[in-house]
């Protein structure tokens, strides 16, 4: 069958080349000026996160700090032997203002326990508890005033109740104490003078805290279950990478059958379903109503209502004949386009099976995706961090004038702001500051998530590139696999880092210009969410699919991109212009490529993911044995289970991205041989001898002399 376009408005074929055979290993640096800004790039994101790691404290993201701005349970302070930090009020801390200041309104001190016990302060100040209480007040307190004014400068919290530390912070656990009384829905305590006083919102903020500590205990759960079960979880994850590579194996003896199931399959239920719309539509004959159109019912809210017309039948019957007869026609066809796909999956898995290392080369990229990962996330944290300790004046917001102004902890006792605002505190608010550095942390911050997508995007192209190397190799070997160069997956390796460092950085680096507005277009969009601006919300809903598709086509351009590089060794810019031409040419063999591998690779994911997730829950439901053996008891059974679905599907995508690219690779390399080579002695097919008796095409035997 000949090509779809041969040339035209996507350039000429490509010429025969006597001294081409396969990838190029003579070549030289593509685009060098690209490696130089990575590689400056790189030198300057080094020196970001140096100086983020010079400003930044990890500490304020770790440990928990007390209205002065100090750390608690951090050693080497004055709160070393205090982990745990404690509220005066927590129920302030529901307040909209901590929303805006990431700060409880409430005094806040480090303690080495949290309280275990229920006291007022006018129950503790006449008695022996006192020394108790003491322990939970400002340090350096004095009894040397009165009730009254302790409460109200806030020296020490009015009640404390028992609580629970959870991630170093004291939370009310909610019991029935001593002096506690329930009448109805009030809660009340009584103090020592019988004075009978309602705390309700105090145990509404109790039992706030309280949902936090069920998360707790089922963190702390499901810790349990992976610390009994992590040895089955990975027994499932080698079961899942077995049948990974079961299903490679089998494709090149399986593939035809698997597509012409499906296949047949699609058109036999389509069938059915044109069968079914018409025994409706006879059944509702004579039926009172049933004659009625459509556009006379009109829309109802209730869509069942619309299964009791004949018309509707008779539409669906339409277009799902419609649907059979387009499936049929393209059957017809492509049916010749439909054999070569299934013959290049076949190759494929032989390619792979002579290049096993490849199958490997998974942990290769996730190995420095996790570098890259690791530090993006250490220089966020520490440019966070790196601000200066910020204190602002904590007061009622109707009577207080200078509520929310910054403030020095050191004079705010002898300040004007003080007298003001006799109730008010000033306390640690958040962390910020006002130098230049301070006003670009912003900007760092996005540099720091443009420099994780360029990286990252650079280390998936250099798998490709590297893959992609190696199966050229593979399919541009006359005699296979006698030819296959040795450790063809370094060489093409090597031959990546070397040459094309440049190349690799271009194509990563329109990717992440791509992905970074992206990002900042998720953020304008929730900012506008808040905004009632009907055309705003459509112009940026327009915006995000646009550069959504704009990405989809770079990833789609760039991975053909790199097979060319890996294999000619040309730039970036003329290899992404020779793929694209290569595959317009032939266009309809690639549509349908692209379609019958998503189907495999589908099915294949869902028959390992479906098969070991099976597996796994009738093990850790305990209605299967392994041997002897058996499941350990659970708190969830559906901990293991999850972790083995989603670990085995991770590693079904890891081999498949393989497999993946072999197609890819191959399918080029295939279109190259056809407008290359004619079969002759001189210009011999380099295809596989499927292909060649798909295509009527053979290679002639030189003449003997």
């Amino acid at each position: 069958m000949e090509d779809e376009r041969k040339d035209g408005a996507y350039g000429t074929p490509q010429k025969y080349d006597p001294t081409f055979k396969g990838p190029i290993y003579n070549r030289g640096c593509t685009d060098i000026i690209c490696c130089v800004f990575l590689l400056l790039a790189i030198v300057g994101y080094v020196a970001v996160g140096i100086i983020a790691w010079t400003h930044g404290d990890p500490r304020k993201v770790i440990y928990p700090t007390d209205s002065r701005g100090e750390f608690c349970g951090q050693k080497g302070t004055k709160n070393a032997n205090k982990p745990f930090l404690f509220y005066f009020n927590i129920v302030k801390c529901a307040s909209p203002l901590v929303l805006l200041e990431f700060q409880c309104p409430t005094p806040q001190i480090c303690v080495e326990k949290c309280p275990n016990r229920y006291l007022t302060y006018l129950n503790a100040r006449s008695s022996p508890d006192f020394e108790y209480y003491k322990q939970f007040c400002v340090p350096g307190f004095q009894n040397n005033k009165g009730v009254a004014e302790v409460l109200r400068d806030g020296d020490c919290p009015p009640v404390l109740t028992p609580s629970t530390p959870l991630a170093q912070r004291c939370f009310p656990a909610i019991h029935a104490h001593k002096g506690v009384l329930m009448v109805g829905n009030a809660t009340t305590y009584e103090d020592g003078d019988g004075v009978r006083k309602n705390i309700t919102e105090l145990v509404e903020g109790a039992k706030k805290a309280n949902g936090v500590l069920e998360a707790r205990q089922l963190a702390m759960r499901i810790f349990e279950d992976y610390t009994v079960s992590w040895y089955w979880i990975v027994i499932g994850l080698v079961i899942a990478m077995a049948m990974s590579l079961l299903f490679i194996v089998l494709l090149r003896f399986l593939a035809g059958i698997m597509v012409w199931v499906m296949i047949v399959m699609v058109i036999l239920v389509l069938g059915y379903g044109i069968f079914h719309c018409y025994m409706e539509y006879a059944r509702l004959r004579g039926e009172a109503g049933s004659d009625i159109s459509l556009v006379d019912l009109g829309f109802q809210t209730d869509l069942r209502v619309y299964l009791h017309l004949r018309q509707t039948w008779m539409a669906f019957m339409i277009i799902l004949s419609i649907l059979e007869v387009i499936i049929i026609l393209l059957l017809i066809f492509l049916r010749k386009r439909i054999l070569i796909a299934i013959a290049l999956i076949k190759e494929a898995s032989r390619a792979v099976g002579y290049v096993m290392c490849s199958l490997l080369y998974p942990l290769v990229t996730f190995f420095l995706l996790c570098l890259c990962i690791a530090y993006w996330a250490s220089t966020a944290v520490f440019l966070s961090t790196s601000n200066e300790a910020i204190y602002k004046i904590f007061g009622d917001v109707n009577t207080c004038p200078v509520n929310g102004k910054t403030c020095s902890p050191e004079t705010f006792p002898s300040s004007n702001e003080s007298r003001l605002c006799p109730g008010a505190h000033c306390q640690f608010a958040f962390y910020g500051g006002e130098s230049a550095y301070h006003r670009a942390l912003l900007g760092l911050q996005i540099f720091n998530a443009f420099m994780f997508f360029w990286l990252a995007n650079f280390v998936l192209a250099l798998g490709q590139v590297t893959l992609a190397g190696a199966f050229a190799s593979y399919y541009w070997a006359l005699n296979k696999p006698d030819d296959l160069p040795a450790f063809p997956l370094f060489s093409s390796f090597s031959r990546a880092l070397r040459y094309h460092t440049g190349s690799l950085a271009f194509g990563a680096l329109i990717l992440a210009i791509v992905q970074i507005i992206r990002v900042m277009l998720e953020y304008l969009d929730q900012r506008l969410k808040a905004a009632d601006n009907k055309f705003a919300k459509f112009l940026m809903t327009c915006l995000k699919c646009c550069f959504w598709c704009l990405e989809k086509f770079i990833r789609f351009l760039n991975r053909n991109a790199y097979i060319m590089i890996a294999i000619y060794g040309t730039n970036f810019c003329t290899s992404a212009k020779n793929a694209f031409f290569l595959l317009m040419r032939n266009i309809i063999r690639v549509a349908v490529l692209d379609k019958v591998t998503d189907f495999l690779f589908l099915l294949g994911k869902l028959l390992i993911v479906g098969s070991v997730g099976i597996l796994a829950f009738f093990f850790f439901t305990h209605r299967i044995r392994i041997i002897q053996d058996t499941a350990p008891p659970l708190n969830y059974y559906w901990v293991p289970i999850l972790t083995v679905i989603i670990g085995s599907y991770m590693i079904a995508h890891g081999f498949f991205s393989v497999y993946g690219m072999c197609v890819d690779t191959l399918f080029l390399c295939f279109l190259e041989d056809l407008e290359r080579n004619d079969g002759s002695a001189e210009r011999p097919y380099f295809m596989s001898s499927n292909l060649k008796k798909l295509l009527n095409k053979t290679n002639k035997k030189p003449a003997e002399s």
